[in-house]
């Protein structure tokens, strides 16, 4: 169908589940000031994707990082304005039982963002406990994108067995399915290392995109084994994954190093060498300009390889997403 055609999907996207999380511990102007800074500067550098989620900010700002989202791109007028593509993920929460709680769902987001939604996503998968909730939700997305209040749509956390159901789904309603998102970097290549999901999307046209592409910070060189870890559930994942990662950080600082680049762009930059669209946040302009130097170049096949080598031999990766479905 004619929407999916307007999609323009860049390199690179930004994710904004950051901005929404850090909304929880303290709004203030300052702080919106500051993000309109990282979206402008994402945008005119070509990151014209940013992806959020209704679930990204609860309590009394629920919903906060789509309107956000929506501010922003109100008040950017500049190079590729007219590129720029809001994707955000609808939750299955227990309650969104039927079509039309899903429908009112993304209507909620697209007046948060003040637009049709760019590029709907299922944010997971309820096969893993609750299969019959899911069809309904899913035709939901066909109506949204029949009606044409959407461009296009995504999913979210699904594997290849579960992907092929689902596309069949839709392909009796000749819907397509533009993209999945998964939890992709060096140290959480599960995905497509163990289930194939490369394989499955490339035949059904499906294009990858990378969360947590820099795997919590792990993939930036913040942390060591000296030095203070974060605060909460991380503590406990890093403090054992970070001795078996070090062969990983030391080979990466070496290719950063003779390419004049930082840890955090070699791991932004293998994922795109991956032929994903990967979604680092951006809390700062350091970051995103960070980030931004991901683009640009790409690295050598041997350097590829090299790297592919030694994460796969990491004792301890990344705890996979719960609602990751097979």
């Amino acid at each position: 169908m004619q929407n999916q055609q307007n999609l323009n999907l860049p390199t690179m996207g930004c994710g904004t589940w950051a901005w929404g999380n850090r909304l929880l511990w303290g709004y203030n102007q300052n702080m919106d000031e500051q993000l309109q800074q990282v979206f402008n500067l994402c945008v005119q550098n070509n990151i014209t994707l940013f992806d959020t989620g209704d679930s990204y900010g609860t309590g009394k700002l629920s919903g906060r990082s789509e309107q956000l989202l929506g501010q922003f791109t109100k008040q950017y007028h500049g190079p590729n304005q007219n590129n720029i593509c809001i994707a955000t993920k609808l939750a299955p929460y227990p309650w969104r039982l039927t079509r039309n709680s899903f429908i009112k769902a993304a209507e909620n987001s697209s007046k948060r963002i003040h637009k049709n939604i760019d590029l709907v996503q299922m944010h997971w998968s309820t096969a893993n406990y609750a299969p019959w909730q899911e069809i309904p939700l899913l035709n939901a997305l066909c109506d949204l994108y029949e009606q044409q209040k959407v461009k296009a749509i995504g999913l979210s956390n699904y594997g290849p067995k579960r992907l092929k159901q689902i596309h069949k789904l839709f392909s009796q309603r000749n819907i397509p399915i533009t993209t999945l998102q998964v939890q992709y970097s060096l140290l959480s290549t599960y995905p497509i290392t163990q289930l194939n999901l490369k394989e499955t999307c490339d035949e059904l046209g499906i294009k990858i995109i990378a969360y947590s592409p820099l795997a919590l910070g792990l993939l930036t060189g913040k942390y060591t084994p000296n030095t203070p870890l974060p605060k909460g559930i991380r503590s406990l994942a890093f403090s054992q994954m970070l001795p078996g990662i070090q062969p990983l950080l030391n080979t990466m600082q070496e290719i950063a190093n003779h390419r004049n680049k930082t840890l955090s762009q070699i791991a932004i930059n293998w994922c795109i060498s991956k032929n994903t669209i990967p979604i680092p946040g951006a809390k700062n302009l350091k970051q995103a300009q960070e980030n931004i130097g991901s683009l640009g170049w790409k690295l050598d096949q041997n350097e590829i390889e090299e790297l592919d080598k030694i994460a796969a031999g990491v004792p301890k990766k990344m705890i996979q997403n719960n609602f990751q479905t097979k």
